[in-house]
């Protein structure tokens, strides 16, 4: 990582570690965003929508993490959680609203796994709760038989859009991705156009249309893929970076 490397703001989230509040987030998202993006990583807390207009002017980029919490539903009208279900409703009055204010200010963002739903929620779409539910789609949540590491290895094929931006970026047009979620894209977002579907019709990447800058989300984990050297997962975050320098580049000469 340079000494001018951009600063991408990271969401966190709120645990519970002995019983007490952290704002946390998995390490593979910020060696990711160091050794695939050449981007330093700055974890944002969870503590609502007040400061975003001061993360605006300092972030060259948005990275929205995968989480086992789940959007609240209230925020697209889907029915009430079940009881077992993991919540974090301060990410979620964090991460929705800052959402918005990136893609109006310009900031390149990628969303991932939860990300991605946040993206279709913060823009106007709903999800499923229970993708494994409904007719004809596969389980997509993790093999809890497997080790955890195990676990977030490549596992079904997605069909990318042709002449789409991940075509474009990866040179494919069919990879194989490492989903592990529960919640899925229901109706999707105004603004958003598919770039990738998993063989169920899952929607598994989006990408903003009116987007000044780099906007896109997967549903998959790329993250945990950089450090194999994975090829599309490289093509994504350095596509990532490139944005964030670009948007950097563009702030200091403006200032």
């Amino acid at each position: 990582m340079s000494a001018h490397s951009p600063l991408v703001g990271v969401s966190g989230c709120v645990r519970s570690i002995n019983d007490f509040p952290f704002h946390a987030v998995h390490e593979r998202y910020l060696t990711a965003l160091r050794d695939g993006a050449d981007c330093m990583p700055l974890i944002v807390p969870a503590l609502g929508a007040d400061e975003i207009p001061n993360l605006l002017s300092r972030l060259d980029g948005l990275l929205l993490t995968g989480s086992p919490s789940n959007v609240e539903p209230d925020h697209y009208d889907g029915p009430a959680f079940r009881p077992e279900t993991l919540r974090d409703p301060q990410r979620d009055s964090t991460t929705l609203p800052l959402i918005r204010a990136c893609i109006q200010a310009g900031i390149p963002v990628f969303a991932i796994c939860r990300g991605h739903q946040e993206l279709n929620v913060a823009l106007g779409g709903s999800l499923h709760q229970h993708l494994h539910e409904l007719p004809g789609r596969m389980d997509h949540r993790r093999d809890r038989s497997l080790p955890r590491e195990q676990g977030y290895k490549p596992r079904h094929w997605v069909e990318l859009v042709q002449g789409g931006l991940l075509e474009r970026l990866t040179g494919e047009r069919r990879v194989l991705v490492n989903s592990l979620h529960a919640q899925g894209i229901e109706r999707l977002a105004p603004r958003l156009a598919v770039e990738a579907m998993a063989e169920d019709g899952t929607v598994e990447a989006v990408r903003v249309t009116d987007a000044r800058g780099f906007a896109l989300g997967v549903q998959w984990h790329p993250e945990a893929l950089v450090a194999d050297r994975n090829p599309v997962s490289l093509a994504l975050f350095e596509a990532f970076g490139a944005a964030c320098r670009a948007r950097a580049l563009g702030q200091a000469r403006a200032a």
